[in-house]
């Protein structure tokens, strides 16, 4: 090869390995991971380490599990044992970040524990839970969500704290400050403190009590993994996930609407009806015909 061929080659090369070095990947797991991607159910084990992640995948942690992504702004996140976060939004990398109302991205907690640091070169990430959600563009915060309520640490830095019921809407109620810990049990009013509850330092994973070390560059200019296929997502797979809040589970509608075709999973949304009126369209298209026609003068 010549040398003009070998600096093409190079060129055509180099935005595959920007791809790679800039991309959010997982760069740290210890047990293992469920990740439902598109309708697809995947399983990833420690070999799985450097694998991208993409906006909609939903991850679940295993018992006893950590794992760590890295985003490509600098943001790092870790999940905590038998935890599921739902990354809605990803656009990492985008300097400044805008308001605490528009950040660049959106992880839904749905139970466990998360750990997030970022830096302002990140943008704003929302970490939201459906009791409350925080934006911060700068610093350190630890949240714990479980049937009894929400707990959130801002270990350093600063946030905005948040209610909202959908990507979409996000109403700013507070401005945190570091060392500040917040509260809100289930039905109940959020409360804010000086400093972390007892029980939630004593029952917070090891691994969170240190900063996270970004292991991100490892990876830089390798092959990366792909994550197990295992199974077309079931109802089961999917039922925790339809507890969301309505503003945020409309998406997974269309998104999942093919799987219709599996007679068992029709079966089961058909009988969940009651607590996912949203599936009701697709199910019953006639009855949004009826009542358009019903509408006309």
């Amino acid at each position: 090869m010549n040398f003009s061929s070998a600096v093409l080659s190079v060129c055509l090369l180099f935005p595959t390995l920007l791809a790679a070095q800039s991309a959010d990947k997982l760069t740290m797991l210890e047990g293992s991971l469920k990740i439902i991607r598109g309708v697809n159910v995947y399983k990833a084990d420690r070999n799985a380490e450097g694998m991208i992640v993409r906006q909609g995948d939903m991850i679940e942690s295993s018992d006893g599990g950590f794992s760590q992504f890295e985003f490509a702004g600098g943001t790092i996140v870790a999940l905590g044992p038998s935890s599921k976060v739902f990354l809605a939004r990803l656009a990492s990398g985008h300097k400044g970040g805008g308001a605490p109302g528009q950040p660049v991205a959106n992880l839904i907690l749905l139970s466990g524990w998360l750990k997030a640091e970022s830096n302002p070169a990140s943008g704003t990430y929302r970490y939201s839970t459906s009791l409350f959600s925080l934006a911060s563009a700068s610093g350190s915060i630890l949240i714990h969500l479980d049937a009894d309520g929400c707990d959130a640490y801002l270990e350093s830095g600063s946030a905005s704290v948040g209610e909202g019921s959908s990507e979409t809407t996000w109403r700013q109620t507070a401005v945190a400050k570091s060392g500040q810990f917040f509260s809100r049990k289930t039905g109940k009013n959020m409360v804010t403190l000086t400093r972390p509850s007892s029980s939630f330092v004593e029952t917070m994973p090891v691994p969170f009590q240190d900063t996270l070390p970004s292991r991100s560059s490892r990876f830089d200019g390798k092959k990366l993994p792909e994550p197990k296929p295992d199974h077309l997502v079931t109802f089961a797979d999917l039922q925790p996930w339809l507890a969301l809040p309505a503003g945020w589970r409309r998406s997974l509608v269309d998104r999942f609407e093919p799987r219709l075709a599996d007679a068992s999973f029709h079966a089961q949304i058909e009988a969940h009806l009651a607590q996912y009126p949203e599936w009701d369209a697709i199910l019953h298209p006639e009855k949004e015909s009826s009542a358009k026609k019903s509408e006309k003068p």
